[in-house]
């Protein structure tokens, strides 16, 4: 498990879907889908809970975007090498997502086949501005209450003035939508699996 999290490390990813295969990935994300479901309904909010689950969203996020690579193979009509090769040369999840789409509205593509892809991608986009909050924040926590809070290391711009450093509480609200993402995603990557068997992408 722990050399899928390297998946983006150059090469690395085409050896992640040699000795994985659509079935071995399929099942490490089942698996994390079931500890969903077994996690507690009351979150804990604390330091090591919101680490954990940050990690995890990563960990999600990260495998479900890599799967763009069989779509951009199937949809461009190419070899997964040199799928693999153009997604690592497009260096942002929006250039990525834009690819896939527009591979997808292209006139080649079945309309049933097009639907399918701009769903998916609009759902994906979605769950990245959560992830975006989450990764590029920093993280403060009161060691004798147990309390967090995230700042946004973002500039906000009106008529007059900028802003920075908005400050939101880690309270069980913010947890939740956590959890709900990371369960998304996983659906998301599911069904990404599930289109590249019905169409016969490379894999």
């Amino acid at each position: 498990m722990g050399y899928i999290a390297t998946a983006f490390g150059g090469f690395a990813l085409h050896r992640v879907w040699g000795t994985f295969g659509l079935n071995g990935i399929s099942a490490i994300m089942d698996a994390q889908a079931a500890s969903l479901e077994n996690e507690g309904a009351t979150p804990q909010v604390g330091m090591q809970d919101v680490l954990l689950l940050v990690g995890q969203l990563n960990y999600t996020w990260t495998n479900t975007e890599s799967l763009l690579i069989y779509l951009i193979a199937g949809l461009a009509r190419v070899d997964k090498e040199t799928a693999i090769v153009i997604f690592l040369t497009l260096n942002t999840t929006r250039a990525r997502i834009d690819l896939v789409e527009r591979l997808a509205k292209m006139p080649k593509t079945s309309a049933t086949c097009r639907g399918e892809v701009l769903d998916l991608m609009k759902r994906l986009s979605r769950e990245a501005a959560l992830r975006n909050k989450f990764n590029h924040c920093i993280y403060s926590f009161d060691p004798e209450s147990g309390s967090g809070a995230t700042q946004l290391m973002r500039i906000f711009d009106d008529k007059s003035e900028i802003k920075y450093g908005k400050v939101e509480q880690l309270d069980a609200r913010e947890i939740e939508k956590i959890r709900t993402s990371i369960a998304t995603i996983t659906a998301i990557n599911k069904a990404i699996w599930t289109l590249a068997r019905r169409y016969d992408f490379p894999v």
